[in-house]
């Protein structure tokens, strides 16, 4: 069995504005093949290379603009990893923000925006309350995927989020059913699934340590 660590461990940091479009390319090509995004994005029709770019493109600009956080893993001077991250006190829904649906709609269509907006609202009905980090996107270079780099992206995310004493935990969701296993393998509970067209996907918890060991004292 391998090693449970990359063979050369990336840097973390934290990524600032200039790092928009590297982290953006890198996470259109980590969610290019996901099953929820696809559908999101209608794959089968032409175009969907660019409705992805767009919508990856505006929820990285939204992000940074707003000054949520974002975590990086570089390998040298190469970022091979992207994290994005919502706390809770920061929370502003993609839904509310009227320039960022004009935007969608300009570049991404109707159709994807409607789409992206229904599957959001339906995730966000599965949270159970504000107390909690949210993860909108999460990827690691595909050439480097099963590398373990995706294990030091997510211990980077959650030694992050427990500094925060407000938070509970950590939300995130996923269409794809070869995440679910690593997840859960990674301490995320599964607390609800959303139907997303023929996908069924699936929203996880992971509790901060200190928010864990209080449930239990």
């Amino acid at each position: 069995m391998p090693g449970s660590q990359p063979a050369r461990p990336a840097n973390v940091c934290a990524l600032d504005r200039g790092y928009g479009p590297e982290a953006s390319s890198l996470l259109y090509h980590a969610y290019r093949d996901d099953p929820t995004f696809r559908y999101l994005f209608e794959a089968d029709r032409p175009g969907y290379d660019h409705r992805l770019r767009a919508t990856i493109r505006e929820l990285m600009r939204k992000h940074v603009g707003e000054q949520r956080p974002a975590l990086g893993l570089m390998l040298d001077d190469r970022l091979i990893g992207v994290a994005l991250i919502s706390p809770p006190q920061r929370r502003l829904e993609v839904t509310e923000s009227w320039p960022w649906r004009l935007r969608m709609l300009l570049t991404a269509g109707f159709r994807s925006t409607r789409r992206y907006l229904d599957y959001h609202e339906a995730v966000m009905a599965c949270v159970p309350s504000d107390a909690f980090h949210l993860l909108p996107l999460l990827g690691v270079q595909p050439s480097l995927q099963g590398q373990y780099y995706g294990e030091q992206m997510l211990a980077a995310v959650h030694d992050w989020c427990a500094q925060d004493a407000h938070s509970r935990g950590i939300v995130l969701s996923t269409g794809n059913n070869r995440n679910l296993e690593f997840f859960q393998r990674h301490g995320y509970q599964n607390i609800g699934e959303v139907a997303i067209g023929p996908i069924r996907e699936q929203v996880f918890f992971h509790a901060n340590p200190y928010a864990l060991s209080s449930s239990q004292g």
